[in-house]
């Protein structure tokens, strides 16, 4: 899991390929857990939170990129 120093160094581009993989990543759990497999369901809650925390820095640099076109 990254932490929010991890993710501010990353471009756009890479945090929506890990965007991606964790989107993924939780499909999977979720058919887990409806099929009683899931192992650490703890594991579901911590992927949900670091989707919406990569989401929040993509965010972050689409509000900064509209920011600088509108000062020009």
């Amino acid at each position: 899991m990254k932490n929010r120093e991890d993710l501010k160094g990353l471009t756009i581009k890479e945090l929506e390929d890990m965007l991606a993989e964790r989107m993924d990543e939780f499909d999977n759990l979720n058919i887990q857990k409806a099929t009683h497999q899931l192992s650490n369901p703890i594991k579901l809650r911590d992927v949900r939170r670091e989707i919406a925390r990569i989401k929040t820095f993509i965010r972050q640099h689409e509000l900064a990129a509209e920011g600088q076109t509108e000062n020009v």
